[in-house]
């Protein structure tokens, strides 16, 4: 591309970032030829190179922070309390909010459901605090036999060993197909020579 920008800079769509993008990409569909190439339909879309970086930490950042809940539960607040009974100091009990940084709904979605399987799991649900923000939050409360962390250490584990069971089982179905499909072929260029 030359140093020369077209004469229709100044026009309100034109980026010169967006321009310099369209002409080493002539082939992206998102060129609007009625305007010498210089309109692009979507700009958040067009920026492919820089798409991994969603995913990717920043210096010091953690991929999972985690805190104990420390709201109080108003379930029972009307309710007269025993003299006997104190409210735990850190909120409820057994829970505890995770972060993921750099994550979204797939993974949210995942393990938040893959806990709710679990006997010891009393509640498990996720949220996803901004939509433009590649983070989400994950709030697990479980019957006290396992710590909050300890069922996400499990359900990860778990996710991962269904995962290599499902590429085991993936490959191993690509292969007969591919068996099948190879063994069709020579069936058939059998088939052409005996005519």
């Amino acid at each position: 591309m030359t140093d020369q920008l077209p004469d229709a800079v100044n026009a309100p769509c034109w980026s010169p970032r967006i321009g310099t993008l369209v002409a080493h990409e002539p082939n992206c569909g998102l060129r609007d030829n009625q305007k010498d190439n210089r309109h692009v339909s979507h700009k958040a879309d067009y920026d492919a190179e820089n798409r991994f970086e969603l995913f990717l930490l920043d210096d010091g950042q953690s991929k999972v922070e985690w805190k104990e809940e420390t709201r109080k539960s108003s379930l029972y607040e009307h309710l007269p309390k025993p003299p006997l009974t104190n409210p735990t100091p850190s909120g409820v009990p057994n829970t505890a909010v995770f972060t993921f940084n750099k994550e979204d709904h797939t993974l949210g979605n995942l393990l938040s459901q893959r806990l709710l399987k679990y006997d010891y799991i009393v509640f498990s649900a996720y949220k996803v605090p901004h939509p433009l923000f590649a983070t989400f939050d994950l709030r697990v409360s479980t019957d006290g036999s396992i710590t909050p962390k300890d069922a996400i250490i499990k359900c990860c584990r778990d996710i991962v060993g269904d995962l290599e069971m499902l590429k085991s089982s993936f490959q191993t179905e690509w292969l007969g197909k591919k068996i099948v499909s190879e063994g069709e072929a020579e069936r058939m260029a059998r088939e052409q020579n005996n005519f």
